[in-house]
């Protein structure tokens, strides 16, 4: 894998991924940037996030589970101090889909936490993390936020 980032004017900055996608990212004004773009260490919330999801949905979707939605609303704590690393991660899985089995959703997200979301086993080493399900009805996924 490959990606580059490229400053465009005061903290503002352009990532490029190897797969050709670009993302914006810029600081709050009091470090300089105009609040034109996601924070860098949100990003990192963001990868892990969609690391599990795409673990979590795909594993389900293996096992034939009736999955019709999944979000995972993340918050990070961070050190007081410099590095400023994750210190503490809640990943809150909310995965929507009428009879689903809540020990095959568990299995999922446990999976993915221990052997397949490389960005979550790396924040591990940092951070506690934590990892709470939510199921809801397929219905009730039409009317989530996304």
């Amino acid at each position: 894998m490959t990606a580059r980032v490229s400053w465009l004017d005061g903290m503002m900055f352009v990532g490029e991924s190897g797969s050709g996608h670009s993302v914006v990212m810029d600081g709050a004004p009091d470090h300089g940037g105009r609040n034109h773009g996601i924070r860098p260490m949100e990003m990192l919330l963001l990868g892990m996030g969609g690391c599990s999801a795409f673990d979590v949905v795909q594993i389900l979707k293996k096992g034939r589970q009736p999955i019709a939605g999944c979000r995972i609303e993340i918050e990070g704590d961070r050190a007081e101090t410099d590095p400023k690393v994750y210190t503490r991660i809640v990943m809150r899985y909310v995965v929507f889909g009428d009879g689903l089995d809540l020990a095959r959703v568990e299995r999922a997200v446990a999976l993915s936490a221990e052997k397949y979301c490389s960005a979550s086993i790396m924040m591990g080493k940092t951070a506690e993390i934590e990892h709470v399900i939510e199921l809801r009805p397929a219905a009730a996924a039409r009317d989530a936020e996304v």
